[in-house]
């Protein structure tokens, strides 16, 4: 699976290149600003919830001793909670909202490369890419925290804390490459097909993720460009997977 990730992360390269020649950043204009507003709505939001938060752990500590400690400690890992909880309903709110604007990207990709397969798509409207978009999210946003909640126990041991952050990591990118990839899935795949798809190919989606989550990393610019990037990276990779493993049946 490690040489998938790799491979993954590899499709980035030549996507600047790729979105200019296709003429594809005027589909990234609204998903751009949907991506903007929801950080900083997210941002302002983990600002204001993280000391209560803090504050409510502090409590689990009833002795004197060590209080102003554990405090500290506790106002840390609650901002901390807050922030990676943030993160996960900011990927999965821009990656839902922004579904009918990705398609036509991820098609026009497909084109570039592959030739005109419309006759081969389903056939979707905006509302129903949203709407599949939103199920698909949802699911992904509940599997996502049931694993998550447990990883932020680890955080509370030491030296386990080191492995608890590389896992949590990974986690976050699986389900961020999951998003990307659907964009192309959606038109060729049923819901529970995407899902076995992505299932097979975890490798890849961790790669797209795992750049996916270092440019958030990047103040303002990094939450601007991280869908165009990242969409067209994962399109040029799901598409490729579909075609070398036989899953479109194609009548030339």
């Amino acid at each position: 699976m490690l040489k998938n990730v790799i491979l993954g992360i590899k499709e980035y390269t030549g996507v600047f290149k790729l979105m200019s020649d296709l003429k594809l950043w005027k589909y990234f204009i609204i998903p751009m600003l949907i991506s903007f507003c929801t950080a900083i709505l997210i941002g302002v939001e983990t600002y204001m919830l993280s000391d209560n938060v803090g504050a409510y752990i502090s409590n689990i500590w009833v002795w004197d001793w060590g209080k102003d400690t554990f405090s500290s400690i506790s106002n840390f890992i609650g901002g901390l909670i807050v922030l990676i909880v943030g993160l996960i309903l900011y990927k999965h709110i821009i990656m839902a909202l922004s579904a009918p604007f990705m398609s036509p990207v991820s098609e026009k990709i497909e084109k570039h490369f592959y030739g005109d397969l419309k006759h081969l798509h389903r056939k979707t409207t905006n509302t129903e890419q949203l709407i599949r978009a939103i199920r698909l999210n949802i699911r992904n946003l509940t599997k996502e925290l049931l694993i998550t909640l447990p990883i932020l126990i680890l955080k509370f041991i030491p030296g386990v804390n080191i492995f608890s952050s590389l896992l949590l990591f990974i986690v976050q990118a699986y389900y961020a490459g999951f998003g990307n990839m659907d964009y192309t899935l959606e038109r060729h795949l049923t819901y529970k097909e995407s899902v076995q798809f992505v299932s097979r190919n975890k490798g890849y989606a961790i790669g797209n993720g795992i750049v996916f989550m270092l440019f958030l990393l990047i103040p303002i610019v990094g939450i601007i460009i991280v869908l165009p990037l990242s969409v067209t990276a994962a399109s040029k990779k799901t598409v490729q997977l579909m075609h070398e493993k036989n899953n479109l049946v194609y009548e030339r």
